[in-house]
């Protein structure tokens, strides 16, 4: 047993985010067979992610602020704290700040046998689609 080092937050990439994004991790995996991976992701107000997909699909915690997911079908949905937004694996989405406030999530993911293959990124949310126009 033994407490985790606390990792220093990051700033997430402009190729993969738009807006200030940035990510503290709580756990990652430790032996060969774990794949858990958890962080508290924060966005200033109106940032977001890139279009993307998750290989085991992904739940994303809100606990501060109000967040904005959106899906290729143009629905956006407006999540609260206190709620939990699941993914499927494979599904399309993106998530984001609500326009004029933070936004803090807990985001719960498995990696996928290569890591790197774990989250598929695609191109940028335009406005329009942020807007849900």
């Amino acid at each position: 047993m033994n407490i985790e080092p606390t990792n220093p937050t990051t700033k997430n990439p402009a190729a993969q985010f738009a807006g200030d994004v940035w990510l503290d991790p709580i756990a990652v995996p430790h032996e060969q067979d774990q794949t858990m991976v958890v962080a508290t992701v924060r966005f200033a107000p109106g940032a977001r992610t890139a279009w993307h997909s998750h290989k085991h699909g992904q739940y994303l915690r809100v606990t501060q602020g109000v967040a904005r997911f959106g899906g290729r079908d143009g629905k956006i949905i407006e999540v609260h704290p206190g709620q939990t937004l699941y993914t499927a694996p494979g599904e399309e989405h993106w998530h984001a700040a609500a326009p004029g406030c933070f936004m803090e999530h807990i985001a719960m993911l498995q990696n996928g046998e290569d890591p790197s293959t774990t989250t598929t990124w695609g191109e940028h949310v335009s406005d329009d689609e942020y807007n849900g126009k």
